[in-house]
């Protein structure tokens, strides 16, 4: 396994700065954040390291993105962008399933062959209808993957943490239930999970389990953590806003027990990239925090991933 960075945390910085952090910190990979350049709706989006629309037209450009990377030692585990593509709004899901399919010929371009994304959902339609419109959006999406021998790793986050967001969220690939029928309906060895095993804890799901089930489908690793309150859990109950009665955390700073996450990875012999993805508000204050808080997470995480 390689231990690596979301670089989302490093909003601030251009992408040789973004690579410097990541290359002083021990690290060997980066999941580069590739979002449509222009205003950011929510935390952590809107970070643009990589302009994959340049990456298409900029052949120079391109070559420097992958020789200062390498000048660093670092590697491209995936381009990262995390919309909404099955949204009601069918401008906004027009605008996401588009910017993705760029990402995928960006990616393949660049040789990195792997997306990191949302399913999306419609967060007004129930699990069936929502199932409905995979059908719909995602295998012309797949395909499009397929002839550019790219995958696609899905994360397991609900993207239910506000008012905003419900009542149903918009990730409809939160549980190993909907994996299996988003699996049944893109029977392609081209998608798959980017695995984070905080998400399930909030759930109050299994984090461990779902590993030995999908091991073929693991294709990216996040490391995230998150602490849930229970004192807060017992007074609002889990119907309650997420963040009500939880907070992500840095690796090793919340519930997520690393030693046995780490060690059903290895069972299963995966040998991928895996990336610290960073949203603790503690480490937020500046770029020294932003610095201190990605140094402290592959401190820790060098107990388990050499």
């Amino acid at each position: 396994m390689k231990l690596g960075l979301v670089s989302a945390i490093a909003d601030s910085m251009n992408f040789e700065e973004m690579i410097d952090l990541v290359a002083e910190a021990g690290l060997e990979c980066v999941e580069v954040a590739c979002w449509p350049v222009g205003k950011a709706e929510r935390r952590y989006a809107g970070v643009s390291h990589i302009d994959a629309s340049r990456v298409l037209e900029d052949d120079s450009y391109c070559k420097h993105i992958l020789d200062y990377a390498a000048s660093k030692k670092v590697e491209i585990s995936s381009l990262g962008y995390y919309p909404n593509t099955m949204d009601g709004n069918l401008e906004k899901r027009t605008a996401a399933v588009e910017h993705i399919k760029k990402l995928i010929r960006a990616s393949a371009k660049l040789g990195v062959n792997m997306v990191t994304t949302f399913i999306g959902r419609d967060q007004t339609k129930n699990v069936e209808e929502n199932l409905e419109l995979v059908k719909e959006i995602w295998p012309p999406i797949v395909k499009l993957a397929e002839e550019n021998n790219v995958r696609i790793a899905i994360e397991n986050c609900p993207m239910l943490f506000g008012a905003d967001q419900w009542p149903g969220g918009q990730n409809l690939m939160t549980t190993p239930v909907i994996w299996r029928k988003v699996f049944a309906i893109l029977n392609s060895p081209n998608i798959g999970i980017n695995y984070d095993p905080s998400h399930f804890v909030w759930q109050k799901i299994d984090y461990i389990r779902p590993i030995y089930e999908f091991k073929d489908k693991i294709f990216h690793v996040h490391y995230k953590d998150i602490k849930l309150y229970e004192d807060k859990l017992k007074e609002c109950g889990t119907m309650a806003y997420p963040l009500d009665y939880m907070s992500p955390k840095l690796p090793g700073l919340g519930d997520v027990d690393w030693g046995k996450y780490v060690s059903a990875l290895t069972d299963v012999r995966y040998n991928g990239y895996t990336c610290i993805e960073i949203e603790d508000k503690a480490f937020e204050g500046s770029v020294e925090d932003v610095k201190k808080s990605v140094i402290l997470s592959a401190k820790y995480l060098r107990n388990f991933v050499i």
